[in-house]
């Protein structure tokens, strides 16, 4: 299963070791999951890591980077999108792209519309109801 993380998902990742999106990497290699994400994500990530706890940027260059499959951001689809915001954009269209399964994303305001709903066969929701989801299908 291929999941697109964006940087809500990478910061949120580094900077807490006990929520839904750490969990989402701890889960990766024994469920065979393949972490994608953007470069353009990856890049925000990054120069936002910061703003957060020290601790974060360690977790994040010795664990996190390293589990990640890093593809070339996708900027233009050829079906119709109806996301308002234009930055987000590209990490939908990227997912896509990629046929991911999932677009993870904590983004509750760029992403409203579109939490909890398919396009074009990629399903957009935050990592708690991802890791829901699999739960209740009996994966976790």
């Amino acid at each position: 299963m291929k999941l697109f993380l964006d940087t809500s998902v990478l910061l949120a990742a580094a900077g807490s070791a006990t929520g839904a999106s750490r969990a989402v990497f701890a889960y990766a290699g024994p469920q065979h999951w393949t972490l994608l994400t953007s470069r353009y994500c990856l890049a925000e990530a990054e120069k936002n890591l910061s703003k957060l706890p020290p601790a974060a940027a360690q977790v994040w260059s010795r664990t996190l980077r390293a589990g990640l499959t890093i593809v070339t951001d996708a900027v233009v689809i050829n079906k119709p999108l109806a996301l308002a915001r234009g930055k987000d954009k590209p990490v939908l269209i990227t997912a896509l792209a990629e046929a991911c399964d999932y677009l993870l994303t904590l983004d509750r305001a760029d992403f409203a519309a579109l939490l909890q709903t398919n396009v074009y066969g990629t399903s957009v929701c935050t990592p708690a109801a991802f890791l829901i989801r699999q739960r209740a299908a009996g994966v976790l």
